[in-house]
């Protein structure tokens, strides 16, 4: 018994290759261009292969504390009397500037004015205004040993204007002067002014700043 060889395969019907064209996994779709593939596959690459995206630094909140770093210098005039022949005192007034470092300093520098009363047995007291180039201001009271056996000085905020209204904290230094001259001018710098300042900015009442009927 013989069988016969068919010369040529039984082809495919219509609908037969249309599911074959749709089951085939990489078979382009119509429409896509070559282009646009190109454009999908350097988008797709960019976004594997590029760094992470970095979180944004912000400031430190106003409620938080803000550390800082600085030197004051001044100069200005001040005027001394004798009490006996081993203590005198003096009261002065100086006008400066203040430049500040630190990574959540408040400010990077001010205008600093300061008036003092010194009792070389007692110690000294003062207070002192610093002004931001927005003219915003601190207030801060000055205590200090101001003797000849010692020269540490604290600052302790008393609240402030604008965005420093509110203001609490401390800072210390010591302090010397550079020049002393017989009318009474006077030069000097902070040596180690370092602290802290903390803005609790007073909330505004209800029913206030708004528009009026």
């Amino acid at each position: 018994m013989t069988f016969a060889v068919p010369t040529r395969l039984p082809t495919q019907s219509l609908g037969q290759r249309s599911v074959l064209r749709k089951r085939h996994p990489f078979r382009r779709a119509p429409g896509l261009s070559r282009f646009r593939v190109m454009a999908l596959g350097v988008v797709l690459g960019v976004s594997s292969c590029g760094p992470a995206p970095q979180p944004s630094k912000t400031l430190p909140a106003e409620a938080e504390w803000h550390e800082f770093q600085g030197t004051w210098t001044a100069s200005g005039n001040r005027h001394t009397i004798l009490l006996g022949s081993d203590r005198r005192a003096s009261i002065g007034d100086f006008n400066g500037s203040l430049l500040l470092a630190g990574r959540s300093r408040p400010a990077v520098g001010f205008r600093a004015e300061a008036v003092v009363f010194n009792d070389s047995v007692t110690g000294m007291v003062g207070r002192a205004v610093w002004t931001d180039e927005h003219g915003d201001q601190v207030y801060s009271e000055l205590r200090g040993e101001g003797t000849s056996t010692g020269n540490k000085i604290v600052g302790t905020f008393l609240g402030g204007s604008g965005r420093y209204s509110g203001a609490s904290g401390a800072y210390e230094f010591s302090w010397r002067f550079v020049l002393e001259t017989e009318d009474g001018s006077v030069q000097g710098q902070s040596i180690g002014l370092k602290g802290r300042v903390r803005v609790d900015s007073p909330r505004a009442t209800p029913g206030t700043g708004g528009p009026k009927p």
